[in-house]
């Protein structure tokens, strides 16, 4: 089972000493040279007055655009103490038990911007790049990422089922393709109000942070869509629903049962 997360709009401070992040550390040494090229592209454009604005952010996130000209050596945090927001909270991984939190840190990756396919304690610093930005040199950070990730996460998926939590520009970056399209389910959730569902966007992180965390709560690891459907059926109201591509969607309902 592969677990995709989008990162948080938010993310937490640098820590305040430590090791900057180690590009040759992380995982997928593949990665590196792409890595490298958006580090360079976004402290450039970090540096140049209105950068907020260029990186399509509110200019009240000048400050926080303005570290992302030293992220080479900012102290490095792990990825899962960098994101925030409701997603995370949802999630709570902290106080997941033993057995959960290893399915964690083995199934969840956060599909990042500038930093690509992490896992939860790989080290990373914070940053602010969306995936929608454009950068000079690189063009469209989605487009970029989408000329290199298939082989990687590919091999990250395996022939296990796919569980994506991101939101549609993080989606944009890779899913599954040919016979593997069928193990891919995308999280959506959905209120009821008059017997009809309408799909809901802010409280969609809580409840995928939620799905998220129940499926590595569950006894046995999720291995097909259906098993994914029930590991959820047990705690909110879904319904699986062919997404026209090969794969599924997973319609959760946005309140307690």
């Amino acid at each position: 089972m592969l677990i995709l997360l989008p990162p948080s709009e938010g993310k937490a401070a640098p820590a305040r000493r430590g090791r900057p992040v180690d590009l040759a550390a992380l995982p997928f040494p593949e990665l590196t040279p792409v890595r490298e090229e958006l580090l360079d592209a976004l402290a450039a454009v970090s540096a140049e007055p209105g950068a907020a604005g260029r990186l399509g952010l509110s200019p009240g996130l000048a400050d926080e655009v303005a570290r992302n000209v030293a992220l080479r050596t900012t102290p490095a945090r792990r990825a899962i103490e960098v994101y925030t927001g409701v997603l995370y909270a949802a999630l709570d991984h902290a106080s997941l038990g033993t057995g959960a939190l290893r399915r964690a840190n083995r199934t969840i990756r956060v599909q990042s911007a500038l930093w690509g396919p992490v896992a939860p304690t790989d080290p990373i610093a914070p940053y602010r790049l969306p995936m929608t930005a454009t950068l000079p040199g690189v063009g469209t950070v989605a487009a970029r990422w989408r000329s290199v990730l298939a082989p990687v996460m590919t091999g990250l998926a395996g022939d296990g089922v796919v569980v994506d939590g991101r939101s549609s520009s993080y989606a944009s970056v890779w899913r599954p393709t040919g016979p593997a399209a069928g193990a891919y389910v995308a999280v959506r959730v959905f209120t009821e109000v008059a017997g009809r569902r309408t799909v809901v966007s802010h409280a969609a992180k809580h409840t995928r942070g939620l799905v998220a965390r129940w499926l590595c709560e569950a006894d046995r690891l999720a291995r097909t869509p259906q098993h994914v459907a029930a590991v959820v059926a047990e705690h909110r109201p879904c319904a699986l629903v062919p997404d026209g591509r090969g794969g599924w969607f997973l319609d959760v309902e946005d309140r307690e049962r």
